[in-house]
């Protein structure tokens, strides 16, 4: 129900600023602000896009978790979208998102209302519900395991060798 009422209140709310903002600047420069703002947005979804992807990527190279990197695009895409959308409304939440610390912002909030957003390939029904295995400090790890020490290792099984023929290896080098 609260979808709808955003499909139904922000046209409202962006033709009577338009209306508005129309009248104080006339016809000209109000479409010339609106066409402004979008060439400004789309530059600045560009330039932030393409850190974010840098950040992703050096978290993937070390290891680390690329899920904020990841959130971080998300939101940039989104603010992209709105950006792109012509309107006065839409373009201050863009700008909005395009500022890292309202970004920042909205992850805490996300975190602290335990706000979930399902993704293509997460298991069905394991959003907003806590992992049996859960630790205690609430950091969830969600493994397959199989234990090859010695005492564990069934008979005739062997660890199973590196299936890597490719000469090629990480970063390009040829071995």
């Amino acid at each position: 129900m609260w979808l709808f009422l955003v499909f139904v209140a922000v046209p409202l709310i962006e033709i009577a600023l338009f209306i508005q903002i129309g009248g104080w600047l006339t016809l000209w420069p109000t479409l010339a602000l609106v066409v402004i703002t979008a060439v400004i947005g789309t530059a600045l979804v560009r330039r932030q896009g393409l850190q974010v992807l840098r950040d992703a990527q050096r978290a993937l190279d070390e290891l680390g978790d690329p899920l904020a990197p990841l959130a971080h695009g998300a939101m940039i895409l989104f603010a992209g979208a709105l950006l792109l959308t012509p309107g006065f409304l839409t373009d201050a939440f863009g700008f909005a998102l395009l500022i890292p610390a309202v970004r920042i912002a909205l992850l805490r909030w996300a975190v602290r209302n335990r706000i979930h957003v399902t993704v293509f390939g997460a298991r069905p029904g394991a959003a907003g519900r806590r992992p049996d295995h859960a630790r205690a400090d609430g950091e969830v790890i969600d493994a397959d395991f199989r234990d090859v020490t010695p005492q564990g290792r069934p008979e005739n099984d062997t660890p199973a060798q590196p299936k890597d023929s490719s000469p090629w290896r990480r970063g390009g080098k040829q071995h």
